[in-house]
């Protein structure tokens, strides 16, 4: 274990710089990306995952001080990192990034109607990004509801709030499916459009499997829990990673549409039922209902990991079957598995039970650290670049890596939630430099848009 400790220290040494200056934002679905400049043309647009987007009017824009959404002064330099996250040949490969998606799942189909319906009713006014962030601020909160009734996963919240968490995660994913379609409505695609919607997925797989956990009251089995909670993230990576390798987003027939709606029924079931559901065992096999679940998971990461790892041993389009950056295909795994092997080695050495006391502050902590490597991968996907190791995304956890070290001479629960508010924090400023980054380079704003005129409408 000295061995592993001081393998575990050299690489988080690697990973933390001595500066604070590194940090990256993106998605899954991509409902909504393409078009501005260098965008892919198809059959008088550019095809997203949901039909073909039109090209951004080229006078559309402004400058950089209305392209940003925080108010400038001291509050903006606070929030924004001190140096741009992208440098030059960054955003200029990022104009040039084509969209490329295959695949349809098996209910798409059939919500299309839905999605139609639904995105008629929408204002043209509205920016396709606001209606993203009112997704995700929906199924954050509801979320939040969860946590606040049940903080170790395996207490019993009112019925409503299993409720309001599944018509939360519902207007999440009917929000999400429609950005994409008022985007094309409003003649308002770009590259921020993908980014900001990979991003809002990324954080939203985090409260999605713990909303989902404490549903079925999986914190009275922790192993179950950290395997369902850091698999659901591990496989979102996945699906990015091997977009950076082959440069297609792939989907299958079970895929994010689908999983949402199932998620959001077992809420509803959780709702009707009650949560004691779950804690019934089921004859003859001697489990547990909320094993079930847990079961299908790990069958589930089985499936997925072994799609998406054919794809990344063989589908590299750079030189000499490199990722479409021409770096190692297998580079990325250095961030989710740093993640990873910090988590559950502070799981399994903590001195007093962190993460089964606090499992929900644990799944936060390192869901934010979780969610900004993605966006990283997006972003390096999109501008064909490196993704570096060494990121302050990593200084939480590897406080809490030390203190365990050191045996653990500052409370534990009191750094796990240091490591929380820095990682939230690390992964707002970084979303926000990005986004006013892109939006300034694009001249376009990042929750508004010019109101449509008949020329815009044709």
């Amino acid at each position: 274990m000295v061995h592993l400790y001081s393998l575990s220290l050299s690489t988080l040494f690697l990973a933390i710089p001595p500066t604070t200056s590194c940090l990256t934002f993106s998605r899954h679905c991509a409902s909504r990306a393409m078009s501005t400049t260098g965008y892919q043309q198809q059959q008088g647009g550019v095809r997203t995952r949901r039909g073909p987007v039109k090209e951004r009017d080229p006078g559309q824009g402004v400058g950089m001080e209305a392209a940003c959404w925080l108010a400038p002064g001291a509050l903006r330099r606070l929030i924004e990192l001190p140096t741009p996250p992208l440098d030059r040949q960054q955003l200029k490969r990022l104009e040039e990034h084509r969209y490329s998606s295959a695949g349809h799942s098996l209910l798409e189909p059939l919500m299309q109607c839905y999605w139609e319906w639904l995105v008629g009713h929408v204002p043209t006014w509205i920016a396709p990004n606001l209606i993203t962030i009112v997704g995700l601020a929906t199924n954050v909160f509801t979320t939040l509801v969860l946590v606040y009734y049940c903080p170790t996963a395996t207490e019993q919240a009112p019925l409503w709030a299993y409720l309001l968490c599944a018509v939360g995660l519902f207007v999440y994913q009917s929000l999400d499916a429609i950005d994409g379609k008022q985007a094309r409505r409003t003649n308002s695609s770009s590259p921020l459009g993908e980014l900001f919607d990979h991003g809002c997925d990324s954080l939203s797989t985090v409260f999605v499997v713990l909303g989902t956990s404490i549903a079925v009251q999986l914190g009275t089995n922790p192993d179950w829990m950290f395997f369902c909670c850091f698999a659901g993230m591990f496989m979102f990576y996945c699906a990015h990673w091997q977009t950076y390798v082959s440069g297609t987003l792939r989907f299958g027939i079970f895929d994010i549409t689908e999983l949402q709606i199932c998620l959001a029924l077992l809420q509803m079931l959780t709702a009707t039922v009650g949560p004691f559901l779950w804690n019934v065992t089921i004859p003859v096999i001697n489990i547990q209902m909320k094993i079930v679940p847990a079961i299908c998971t790990f069958l589930g990461a089985i499936f997925s990991c072994t799609n998406y790892f054919r794809v990344i041993f063989t589908g590299g389009v750079g030189k000499n079957g490199s990722t479409i950056a021409g770096t190692s295909v297998l580079s990325p795994v250095l961030h989710i598995g740093s993640v990873i092997i910090l988590a559950m080695m502070i799981y399994k050495k903590s001195a007093i039970q962190l993460f089964e006391k606090h499992p929900c502050v644990y799944i936060l902590a390192f869901g934010f650290v979780s969610a900004k490597i993605t966006n990283k991968l997006v972003v390096a996907h999109m501008t064909k670049s490196e993704m570096h190791l060494h990121d302050i995304a990593f200084l939480g956890p590897g406080l809490l890596f030390l203190d365990q070290y050191f045996n653990s001479f500052i409370d534990e629960y009191l750094v796990l939630w240091i490591a929380v508010i820095l990682s939230f924090v690390d992964l707002v400023r970084y979303c926000v430099s990005v986004c006013n980054q892109i939006a300034s380079h694009l001249h376009i704003f990042v929750f508004r848009i010019k109101p449509l005129t008949p020329s815009t409408l044709q």
